[in-house]
């Protein structure tokens, strides 16, 4: 018989999101303060990208920009990368390895409800596998 895990069963709830005329400094003061690293980036209360903190490391702090003055929608990656939450754990990893993104952003009827990210894929496979190597097997 298949187990089968869904991406609702083990996505993050803790969505954070910043406008996106926000600084990167205010960026990764909410990231710090909510014990995140990536936000969801809003105009107009739409999601219109994600900023990460290799985001504000690449794209602002390396090129010696001025991340008072830098705002977020000027480094964010656009679009979100999305999955249903009745997807299973399998499709996940394949649209982060095919798209070569770290996380994805869980959508239910048009409404970010959760997310997903290679840690927390790993952690809950690796726990599934140990739960599994120890149940008895029978012939």
């Amino acid at each position: 018989m298949p187990i089968t895990v869904r991406v609702r069963d083990v996505m993050d709830q803790n969505v954070i999101s910043i406008e996106a005329d926000k600084s990167v400094s205010d960026a990764i003061k909410k990231m710090l303060q909510s014990g995140v690293w990536s936000l969801v980036v809003e105009k107009d209360g739409l999601p219109i990208g994600v900023v990460t903190e290799r985001d504000t490391l690449r794209r602002c702090i390396s090129k010696g920009l001025n991340p008072d003055k830098v705002k977020v929608e000027e480094i964010m990656s656009s679009p979100l990368i999305t999955i249903e939450p009745d997807a299973t754990l399998g499709e996940a990893m394949r649209r982060m390895v095919e798209k070569e993104i770290r996380r994805l952003y869980v959508v239910e009827h048009g409404k970010i409800i959760g997310r997903i990210t290679q840690t927390g894929l790993f952690e809950n496979m690796l726990n599934i596998m140990m739960a599994l190597s120890t149940v008895p097997y029978q012939l």
